[in-house]
């Protein structure tokens, strides 16, 4: 199976059951077994889902993202009698807040969730809707790129920095619940809950269905940061990511890495550690000037990947891509980026 979006895997197995032709009315008036298939075939799917995606952070309904939350640990517990499951989640991640500029965190929570799904002509609508949050979300903060900030650990006029962007950001995110809607087209996913006939909103119009969509959204990556996207899978020999951009603002870096180089890096970003160039082989280096869509294909061997938004100049371009021993990299500031915020719009894809 295709690897989805995190909360994309909540039902997989059981959408594969009632796509059947002429299950529709029996499943939808039926809730005994609405949750005999959650519970049987789709909780289990959780957890190796969500440990291999990140989670983008929004500080306001629809704004762009500001930063990531990557879960590292995750378990969920079944509650038949009240049919509802508890995720537990852990992890790390990074935000931008003017004037603390990046700060790195970690977070851990455990919130109730309450599935169901109703399925609608061609399409599956899959909710989760909160129940309650069990415990946290327990945020804390590490590195703070503004020394100022940082020794004074407050944020005016919103105070501690670490409950501004957890209860802003994360748990604000953790807590809209989701809707995944699934058609023959793949799976959509969004933050919120959604009712037949509502759609997502996305920057990008996806009008082929022959591609598997990872992600569709929108991003800030401020001067002389970055955001990694992904991780994203290569599935299978003669698959390639593709990757269609919108830039405004100064021209950004894409940078292609392995998620073992990707997770390294990532981490000296989150730490503020010194991190110019990634701390290992880069498969692709290119910058993306303002203006059109630009769409990029990478081919790639299976296994799991970052694009990074690199928008401080450090990275420099390469043709195209590269054999991965064989990548000049220098902090010759010849990339994009560097000295205003860039907004991306970015679709990632997969396809043969």
């Amino acid at each position: 199976m295709k690897r989805l979006p995190p909360a994309s895997a909540v039902l997989t197995l059981p959408l594969l059951v009632v796509a059947l032709s002429g299950c529709a009315g029996i499943v939808n008036n039926n809730p005994d077994l609405r949750w005999f298939l959650f519970s049987h075939f789709g909780a289990e799917k959780i957890c190796p889902e969500m440990v291999t995606r990140s989670v983008p952070i929004h500080l306001g309904d629809r704004a762009p993202s500001v930063g990531r939350f990557f879960p590292t640990t995750c378990s969920v517990a079944v509650d038949e009698q009240r049919r509802v499951i508890v995720v537990s989640v852990a992890g790390t991640g990074y935000g931008y807040v003017s004037p603390a500029r990046r700060i790195g965190f970690s977070v851990t929570a455990a919130v109730e969730y309450r599935p169901d799904f109703v399925i609608a002509g061609d399409d599956t609508y899959l909710w989760a809707r909160v129940n309650r949050v069990v415990d946290g979300p327990h945020f804390q903060t590490g590195y703070v790129e503004n020394p100022i900030l940082d020794a004074v650990g407050n944020l005016p006029p919103f105070g501690n920095l670490a409950n501004f962007l957890g209860n802003q950001a994360v748990a604000g995110a953790m807590t809209q619940g989701f809707t995944v809607i699934h058609n023959g087209s793949g799976d959509d996913f969004t933050l919120g809950i959604l009712n037949p006939p509502q759609r997502p909103l996305h920057p990008f119009q996806i009008a082929s269905n022959d591609k598997l969509t990872f992600a569709n959204e929108t991003t800030d990556v401020q001067a002389n940061e970055r955001d990694f996207l992904g991780p994203f899978e290569v599935a299978k020999p003669g698959q390639a990511i593709f990757f269609s951009t919108t830039v405004q603002g100064p021209a950004v870096n894409l940078v292609v890495v392995s998620k073992a180089v990707g997770d390294a890096w990532r981490e000296a970003y989150q730490t503020g550690r010194p991190s110019v160039t990634p701390p290992g082989p880069v498969l692709y280096t290119n910058a993306v000037p303002p203006g059109p869509v630009d769409t990029r294909r990478f081919n790639l061997a299976p296994g799991f990947y970052y694009v990074v938004l690199d928008n401080t100049g450090a990275v420099a371009p390469g043709a195209g891509l590269l054999p991965s021993l064989l990548t000049p990299l220098s902090p010759l500031g010849l990339g994009g980026g560097g000295g205003a915020l860039a907004r991306v719009n970015y679709v990632a894809q997969l396809s043969n």
